[in-house]
């Protein structure tokens, strides 16, 4: 009952992914441009850490989802730790939601109809441009896009190496600003996934 009544108004609820998508339905009505950006963080093959702003495009009963090229600097050290975090701030509402956890690929009909979705513009730039990789210039990025548009014409295929990666947490964490910054943050953790939440509130 303590915990229930600690966890009232916009921390209330028994499901974490319930409450991630009322906060950001939320945001969505806010703020200016992309509520749904989200600061990934993944580490190199020395440990150094890499963040970045992609877009969440889903937050789904027990995960999270996001699409990029495989082969960019992300994609690589997804793939070889198998580990990511992301932090989701919103300044409208002074609000944020961090989550670390174990990921997986999203590489069948789901990733192919999101890249359906996508602008045609969107889906040949997928196929033109090589993530994090050197480039010459604009030019040549943009003469890619135009051989692509050529030879890929108007109903280009998902890329081999363009899809999703779904994040299923270890934790979640929902922090809300407070007066005098002594804020409101309630952790949800669990050691391996499909196993019950503990539910902590944490000091600011």
């Amino acid at each position: 009952m303590e915990e229930q009544e600690n966890r009232s108004g916009i921390f209330a609820g028994d499901d974490p992914f319930e409450i991630a998508r009322r906060w950001l339905a939320e945001a969505e009505a806010t703020e200016i441009n992309d509520p749904n950006a989200i600061a990934l963080s993944t580490v190199d093959a020395e440990g150094l850490p890499n963040v970045r702003m992609v877009l969440l495009k889903e937050i789904e009963d027990s995960a999270f989802v996001f699409y990029t090229n495989y082969e960019s600097a992300k994609g690589q050290e997804i793939a070889a730790t198998g580990k990511a975090a992301f932090v989701m701030h919103w300044k409208s509402l002074r609000r944020q939601i961090r989550v670390r956890g174990i990921v997986e690929k999203e590489d069948g009909p789901q990733a192919d109809a999101y890249y359906t979705s996508r602008s045609l513009k969107s889906r040949l730039g997928a196929w033109a441009s090589a993530q994090s990789q050197p480039l010459a210039s604009r030019g040549a990025l943009m003469a890619k896009v135009a051989s692509v548009t050529a030879s890929k014409g108007t109903s280009p295929s998902r890329p081999p190496f363009w899809g999703g990666f779904r994040i299923n947490p270890l934790e979640i964490e929902f922090w809300a600003d407070g007066a005098f910054r002594l804020h409101d943050r309630f952790q949800w953790k669990r050691s391996v996934i499909g196993e019950k939440w503990r539910i902590t509130r944490l000091n600011p």
